[in-house]
């Protein structure tokens, strides 16, 4: 599989009712909508049912937030953060591994939300041969024009889908074939596991690590062995190391 089908959406901040609208109505990746709380009239309304029938994540600020946000002071009570770059779905990632004829690799990130940390992830799953990474809708970075700047072009050939519910997401992978590992300090030594076969590599957000119940889920824990001073490596770094793991066992 080339390039990914869905080209580049123009990511970024729009501002004003009928701006916000005409995104939704486009078809266009839209990761968050700012609203004031206050602001219901006939317009608004509309843009929020478009919001919830699109699944978008909506938060309520006040006008100070919004000001700070606008570039054109004219943003009428509305802003909407759009994706840089369009998003696959789950089924499109599993696809693409079968075309491959390869066991599928997927790195699922459990809420990160650092641009930077995001971008670096696609870089390596693109270099370490993954088929496609997935991102919590909630909580979290979507494909903003940082993490495709950071990603070095990866965001052009590596899919990426949100999900609502990782742990869900993780059931029903398994459904599939796939098992999944996380990453975490308390676990088994990633030298002792088998990373063979179909598999899910899990990576948790910069501070709180892998949730309690998408941990739950995976069926190892693994640990990178440190020799140094300090217990823990930044998020894409972790992904890094243990994704080339990977690589190595499945030859």
């Amino acid at each position: 599989m080339g390039k990914m089908s869905e080209k580049e959406t123009g990511g970024g901040m729009i501002e004003g009712r009928n701006a916000v609208l005409e995104a939704f109505r486009s078809g266009k990746s839209v990761d968050k909508l700012y609203v004031m709380p206050g602001n219901q009239d006939g317009p608004v309304r509309t843009i929020l049912r478009e919001a919830k029938k699109h699944d978008t994540v909506i938060n309520y600020v006040g006008k100070d937030r919004l000001d700070g946000m606008s570039r054109t002071g004219h943003h009428q009570g509305v802003i909407a953060q759009v994706a840089s770059y369009g998003y696959a779905s789950v089924e499109e990632i599993l696809e693409r591994a079968k075309v491959k004829g390869e066991d599928p690799f997927l790195i699922l990130l459990d809420g990160i939300e650092d641009p930077h940390n995001l971008g670096a992830i696609l870089r390596t799953a693109n270099v370490a041969g993954a088929h496609g990474v997935i991102i919590m809708k909630h909580r979290a970075v979507g494909l903003t024009a940082t993490v495709a700047k950071t990603s070095a072009g990866a965001i052009n050939y590596t899919p990426v889908a949100r999900v609502t519910n990782m742990a869900k997401t993780i059931e029903q992978l398994k459904e599939s074939g796939l098992w999944f590992v996380c990453a975490d300090m308390h676990g088994d030594s990633m030298y002792d596991l088998n990373l063979r076969g179909p598999i899910g590599l899990v990576i948790g957000n910069e501070g709180d690590g892998v949730s309690r119940l998408v941990r739950e889920k995976c069926d190892y824990v693994a640990t990178i062995p440190m020799k140094g001073e300090i217990e823990s490596l930044n998020a894409s770094v972790a992904a890094g190391i243990l994704a080339y793991e990977i690589v190595r066992q499945r030859g």
